[in-house]
Order: structure tokens, then sequence, then C-alpha cells
């Protein structure tokens, strides 16, 4: 009897789960790694499945939802352990998202708006970010005079914003929208914001009091574009979303226009993602044990010349 119960625990030992036996293999798709907001994202997740000892392909889909699409479809036939998508289009590759869940490949995805073949997304509440980004924003302009808008419809997340800004405006009459344009989504993306906007800007020379950018890199070009025509800041604020080194330089450099940005936490919620597959897949716990719902929100906190100087 003792020999058949020694017998059965030590073959109790050997049905281990299958990432026990094999390496657990991550895949993190970055969809447009030119923008540095995606980068910081994907790179954070890919590090942190390094560090948890898993291996890691990282796939950069370089803005195009064709190639978006087919790294997509790729992946699901390889069937990796689990996959983290960054600021990708769940509505534009939903197929693809479907295949994934029908293949048993758990899905986080990070800035990209909700979808029902993953786990959860990762974000920042942009209501609350995009409301308070509009208000910074027109305080400065004690809500009157003209505003130039840099949007940018192709995410969920600065679309968001976006719909926010109308929304502020609309109960602030005081403000009037002078000049918009919508970047296209482009792998040039950085020349069709430049060509927009200084066509705009020279159009609207004096006439506006502010300017509104759906993301810190539309907000670089602006600032270029500004200090180039001589403006200082304070003169014409700028505000946008994202944060990083960058941003904050510029808003540190008494020569730049840009003066706010709301940080979000790129690296954290890269981390978060990889952390949160560990706990799903790995240790088998519900992903309702993270989050309810299909969004795990973040908080971004503003950044401006009072505080600046501590993230330098």
């Amino acid at each position: 009897m003792q020999r058949r119960v020694f017998v059965a625990s030590a073959a109790s030992l050997l049905v281990r789960p299958a990432w026990a036996d094999a390496k657990f293999e991550l895949a993190v798709i970055g969809f447009q790694m030119s923008s540095e907001t995606h980068a910081r994202a994907a790179n954070a997740a890919a590090g942190a499945g390094r560090e948890m000892g898993w291996n890691v392909t990282l796939l950069n889909s370089e803005g195009s939802l064709p190639k978006h699409a087919e790294q997509f479809a790729a992946l699901v036939q390889r069937r990796p352990s689990a996959i983290i998508v960054c600021m990708g289009k769940p509505i534009e590759a939903d197929a693809q998202f479907a295949a994934a869940k029908q293949a048993g490949i758990p899905i986080i995805t990070i800035m990209s708006g909700a979808n029902p073949h993953v786990l959860f997304d990762i974000a920042v509440n942009e209501y609350e970010v995009g409301a308070k980004a509009a208000l910074w924003l027109l305080g400065r302009m004690n809500f009157q005079g003209g505003l130039l808008e840099e949007r940018f419809d192709g995410n969920a997340s600065t679309r968001i914003r976006g719909k926010v800004l109308d929304c502020v405006l609309s109960e602030n009459q005081g403000v009037s929208v002078v000049g918009s344009h919508a970047m296209a989504r482009t792998a040039s993306w950085q020349d069709d914001v430049r060509g927009g906007m200084q066509a705009l800007l020279l159009r609207q020379a004096g006439k506006f009091q502010g300017v509104w950018a759906s993301f810190d890199g539309q907000a670089y070009i602006i600032d270029d574009l500004l200090q180039a025509q001589g403006m200082k800041k304070g003169q014409v604020p700028i505000i946008s979303v994202d944060g990083g080194k960058e941003t904050y330089r510029r808003i540190n450099d008494p020569d730049s226009t840009l003066m706010a940005t709301y940080a979000i936490p790129f690296e954290a919620m890269g981390r978060r993602a990889v952390t949160a597959l560990n706990s799903v897949v790995i240790e088998k716990k519900p992903a309702s044990s993270i989050t309810t719902g299909p969004y795990l929100f973040y908080g971004a906190d503003l950044v401006d010349q009072s505080n600046v100087s501590a993230l330098l």
C-alpha cells in the first residue's frame, strides 16, 4: 500500500503544466515603433518578459494596417504562449483578434481600446485626461480667443481626447476653433503634421491664442514651427498628452512654446501587461482578479513648469 502511494505521488510530480517544460513564448506587437510612446510600451513589455526568463518576439507593424494584420495572422499560426499588442487596432484587426482567441492565445492590449477577444486593455481614463488637458489650456487662454487643433482620429485614445475637447468647447463659447488639422494614418505622419500645421499657422497668424495637440509627437513639430516664427514660451501655449524625456526638456526650455502635458506611464503599462499574463496564464488566476471589465486603468499626471524639474 505504501509503495502504491509513493508511486502515485511520484507520478503526480511528472504531470506538469506545459509552460513548466517549454519556454514561455511572448509576442509583443508595437503598431508604430517610430512613435516614442508605442516604442516605450512595447520595449518595456519585451524587457519585462525577458526578465521573467521568457522567449520574446518584438514586432513593429510600422503604422501599416495590412502589415499589422499579416503579423497578427502569422503569430496565430505560430501559437505563442501569449501576445501583447501596443496601440493596436482592435476594430480593424478584429478577425485576427478573434482567431487568436479561438486558438487559445491570451492577449492583453495597451492603449488600444476594448475588444471582446482580449483579457483587457491597459489604458488611462482618456475621458478624464481629455477634459483636464482641455481645461488647462482654456484656463491659460482665460477662456477667450482662437484655438488651433492637431487631431488624430486613427487611435482610440487620441480620438477620445478630441471628442472630449469638443464637449468642453461646446460649453465655453468664448473660445472658438480657428483652424484644425487631422493627422492621417501614415508612416510619414511627421511630414503630414508639419505640412498641415504650417499652412494653418500661416493662414491664421495672429488669430489664435492656444494650440491643442492630441499627443506629444505632434506638439514637438508645432513647437518647432512656432519657434521658427519667433514665438516665445507663454505667448501661445501648447498642451498635449504623453510625457517623456523630450517633452520634459521642451517644457523646461525657456525658448520652447510647449507648456504642459499629461504624462502617461507607458513603461509601467508594458511591465504590468507581463505580470498580468504571468498571473493569468501561469498562475491560473482569473482576469477578474486583476480588473473588472475590459479596462485596467492607470492615472496620468500633469507636468508643467511647476514640477518638470523633478523629472529631468
